[in-house]
């Protein structure tokens, strides 16, 4: 996840690069639908007749959040304007608003007060593209709107404690016939007042202070998102009359209470390891929509190289997070995450490649057709690992009546079809992907997630007094790891292979390649940490894929192509 700074409420999500400058505006959903598509919502600012936007390479920079709280701090610097900005940013817990707070200094030290501008780009590209795209300057308000569709954004400001309403504006048109759009306009400090543009558009509105001499002025920018007019114009109304600060200090009270909630005792951890675990749960909760998607990763930097992203819910990923905030206490948040499993497993019983925030099936490059054949494309490590999750869930919390709903439907539909998944020879799983996608066999990790998945089918069985159900799903498990020490321990290198990929002879070939997804072995349950077989393993992924480097790090696999800067 490369964004620097995502600010989000599992609905509206805002992410800014390392310039501090807009690039993804994510909403209705976490991940879903992208309606900046990447490109540059601008911040400029204007003085004694110099113009810089956020992105020019004079800036000082210090881009942070405030502790333990979703509201950025940034220290904003430039030498040319001899101005200090100071800037606040939150998206309101519970309305779609994005707000701002800018404090601008004078550093100049001349003697006399100065005028300054600031001024805020938008642009859209309403439902991730551009088309039939609609900027408006509506005078009532004093704001500019954009929509589309169902789509509506309000652009708003003010100066604290003044009358609300924005001081210039501009509409128009970009990306078509060489226009750049209205933020070149805005370069000499003045905006031309075009009211509306309709088709590819832009727009650009500013905020105009006068800064004492050595002395400071603030002022405020928000961003209303909504499904239509009278929604946006809505929470444009409550900020004017609750006051644009409220928001901010509100959103900052509520991940605090959020982080309190569960917070474990760590007085005796240093300072720094207790403010890590709690931004990394903050950060976490940013890229989880609050209808349970874990999204992998919300940015669009992605797109220049394969025009997709990484928005997307890989339901192996989602589990593995679902785990560890079971682990930390937030198992709000996880029921979600398998209430959103439960509402796109299939008929069969088995989870696809991967799904859109949504719930729908998201793209895939892995085919259901091969040596002209029907085959899945999936990764049962998916399956497995939703399972495995759901069952830590519930030894950790006993919520019976939460289980009760997803047991038919999820639990013993997902166990019977791992059950059933098998080659009758061998006892393992049949063919899937890697969780590398990249090559199709029977994975050792793979097995692992399956054994996992089958034993907290048989736990969920016993638990509800279906034994027989329980037999089946254990005798499974067990014929998986006998498979699994009979055809993936490799007594000729002393440890377990990556992989076997069957033949057509029904032979199959070895792949001993050393991988980091070995530790699955142990991680599951499968075998003990301090089985002499795991230990030999692990010795190995330790002594050839640990990054011999003052930055460590671990390899995925041996000659690992993926970013690969050298072969050593």
């Amino acid at each position: 996840m490369p964004r620097d700074l995502p600010i989000g409420n599992g609905s509206l999500l805002i992410g800014f690069d390392g310039s501090y400058t807009l690039r993804d505006l994510y909403w209705p959903h976490v991940g879903k639908e992208n309606h900046s598509a990447g490109h540059a919502f601008r911040f400029g600012v204007w003085a004694d007749g110099q113009f810089r936007w956020l992105s020019d390479a004079g800036w000082q920079r210090d881009l942070r959040y405030r502790h333990d709280t979703l509201v950025t701090h940034i220290q904003l610097f430039h030498p040319d304007l001899q101005l200090r900005l100071t800037c606040e940013d939150a998206v309101d817990f519970h309305e779609n608003l994005f707000i701002r707070r800018i404090v601008v200094t004078d550093l100049a030290n001349q003697g006399r007060p100065r005028q300054v501008r600031l001024f805020f780009h938008h642009d859209f590209h309403i439902s991730e593209n551009e088309v039939g795209d609609t900027a408006y300057y509506e005078p009532e308000r004093r704001a500019v709107l954009h929509y589309k569709g169902a789509r509506w954004f309000l652009a708003n400001g003010c100066r604290a404690g003044e009358p609300h309403g924005i001081d210039q504006w501009a509409t128009g048109s970009k990306e078509v016939d060489g226009a750049e759009g209205t933020w070149r306009d805005a370069e000499d400090g003045q905006l031309q007042g075009n009211p509306i543009a309709q088709g590819s558009v832009d727009s650009t509105i500013a905020l105009h202070a006068t800064v004492p001499a050595g002395g400071e002025c603030m002022l405020y920018y928000w961003l209303a998102v909504g499904n239509h007019f009278e929604e946006v114009t809505r929470i444009n109304r409550i900020v004017r009359e609750k006051e644009p600060q409220t928001f901010i200090e509100r959103t900052d009270a509520y991940w605090r209470l959020w982080l309190k909630e569960h917070e474990p005792d760590l007085n005796e951890l240093p300072h720094s390891v207790c403010d890590c675990y709690n931004r990394s749960l903050l950060i976490l909760r940013t890229q989880i929509d609050n209808n349970g998607a874990v999204v992998a990763a919300n940015d669009t930097d992605n797109l220049r190289f394969n025009r997709d992203t990484y928005s997307y819910v890989w339901p192996r990923d989602g589990a593995l997070v679902a785990h560890a905030l079971d682990l930390a206490g937030y198992f709000d948040t996880s029921r979600r995450f398998f209430n959103f499993c439960y509402n796109i497993i299939t008929k069969e019983g088995y989870f696809l490649h991967k799904y859109t925030p949504d719930g729908s099936l998201g793209s895939s490059w892995q085919p259901w057709y091969s040596d002209g054949k029907k085959e899945l494309p999936i990764q049962e490590d998916e399956t497995g690992l939703v399972i495995w999750a759901l069952w830590e869930h519930f030894q950790l919390y006993k919520d019976v009546e939460f289980i009760k709903p997803l047991y038919r439907g999820l639990i013993i539909r997902a166990t019977e079809w791992m059950a059933s998944y098998r080659d009758p020879q061998t006892g393992l799983p049949l063919p899937s992907y890697d969780l590398w996608e990249e090559r199709r066999g029977v994975l050792t990790f793979t097995v692992a997630a399956t054994w996992a998945g089958l034993q907290a089918g048989a736990n969920f069985a016993q638990a509800f007094g279906e034994t027989a159900l329980a037999d089946k799903y254990r005798q499974a498990a067990a014929e998986i790891k006998a498979g699994a020490e009979a055809h993936l321990w490799r007594p000729e290198v002393n440890r377990f292979a990556r992989m076997i990929v069957p033949c057509p002879d029904a032979s199959y070939t070895v792949d001993a390649t050393i991988d980091s997804s070995l530790f699955g072995l142990f991680r599951f349950g499968m075998y003990a940490a301090d089985d002499p077989k795991v230990v030999a393993t692990m010795q190995a992924v330790h002594d050839r894929l640990l990054a011999k480097t003052p930055v460590g790090g671990m390899a995925r696999y041996y000659n690992d192509y993926y970013h690969q800067v050298s072969q050593d």
